[in-house]
């Protein structure tokens, strides 16, 4: 464990391009064609999703041309920059926290790669000091969000450490056209793109909009081709099994126990868990094995509905929904990714 950690200011980024649900589905079936006579639930899937909207990194017409790794990563390096500016630009604001200032960056995202790594590039543009400390991380998947904020606390526990944590995921761009199973055509209804960002210190509670003090992580065994990417020549190929939902009623309700005692926390105390909103399906999993009401995750529910499900970033849009709704004393933020595993931040509200 590490010491109480303020979290100082969250920040959004979203790219131009919106597509409403209703054009995500022509869009597919205008690129599919009769190969989705193969998958009869199409309509279904795209109808139940809960999404109305999301925010791409190209416009339609890009999806509907074939692209290779190169065209990927190029759109991936392109649009990430600008979603890390927007961002952490936006944090940095929120916590009243100049860019030198910052010690350390960590990022995740598992949807693209950069080398040099993206804060690398965006040194002299953010105006990060020579001396900063680098962290990329890839391979979090969904569970980027809470694992990668849960990383830079650790960092920031230093008295007077300030550390900026920034996830991006540009999901739209592993779309693919040669791809007519099951997993693509339902990732195809469910993942946008956007980034969010955070800035954390040690020690300086009184600033704080919240406190992180514990994260636990519990991977699940055997469970690996339940989420992840599959790569070839193509680019990212999406492994998202079906029994996901039945998967989490199984398993997630002793994982959870476990979490919350590396946290060192009590269920009863959580007032509120703030979740990553996998699809409509998952969240009604996660309200049954969290003993809520059904509809009691709302936060993430406007959240997918606005944005889809953006991978890593997305349940810092919902604790950003929360804090301006107003935080209860005690609240954990839950998400799970890649591994298969789930990963459990709690945290106190702050003076601010």
């Amino acid at each position: 464990m590490f010491p109480p950690v303020a979290l100082l200011g969250l920040g959004l980024g979203l790219p131009p391009h919106v597509l409403s649900q209703e054009e995500a589905a022509l869009l597919t079936t205008r690129i599919f064609g009769d190969r989705l006579a193969e998958f009869p639930q199409f309509e279904r899937v795209f109808a139940n999703t809960g999404i109305a909207r999301r925010h791409c990194a190209r416009p339609a017409d890009w999806y509907a041309t074939t692209h290779g790794w190169s065209d990927r990563m190029g759109a991936y390096r392109q649009a990430a920059v600008d979603l890390f500016v927007q961002a952490a630009t936006a944090a940095l604001a929120d916590a009243g926290v100049a860019p030198a200032e910052v010690d350390c960056v960590v990022v995740s995202s598992s949807s693209g790669f950069a080398v040099p790594s993206l804060e690398a590039q965006l040194d002299e543009a953010m105006g990060f000091r020579p001396d900063i400390e680098r962290l990329p991380l890839f391979g979090l998947g969904c569970a980027g969000g809470v694992a990668g904020l849960a990383t830079a606390a650790r960092l920031a526990a230093p008295p007077g450490r300030t550390v900026l944590f920034v996830t991006m995921e540009l999901c739209s761009l592993a779309f693919r056209q040669d791809d007519g199973s099951r997993a693509n055509l339902v990732a195809t209804a469910l993942f946008g793109d956007g980034a969010a960002a955070c800035v954390l210190r040690g020690g300086a509670e009184e600033r704080a909009f919240a406190v992180i003090d514990g994260a636990g992580q519990h991977l699940f065994p055997r469970s690996r081709d339940i989420m992840g990417w599959r790569i070839d020549d193509g680019g990212f190929g999406i492994v998202l099994s079906a029994a996901l939902p039945q998967f989490l009623q199984a398993h997630l309700r002793p994982a959870l126990a476990r979490l919350l005692a590396q946290c060192s926390a009590e269920e009863e105390r959580i007032g509120r868990f703030i979740c990553h909103p996998g699809g409509t399906r998952v969240l009604a999993a996660l309200e049954e094995v969290l003993r809520l009401e059904t509809g009691s995750l709302d936060h993430e529910r406007a959240v997918l509905a606005d944005h889809g499900n953006m991978s890593a970033p997305t349940v810092l849009f919902v604790l950003d929904r929360a804090r301006r709704a107003g935080l209860p004393d005690r609240a954990a933020l839950l998400a799970l990714g890649p591994g298969f595993a789930a990963n459990l931040i709690t945290m106190r509200r702050g003076p601010r």
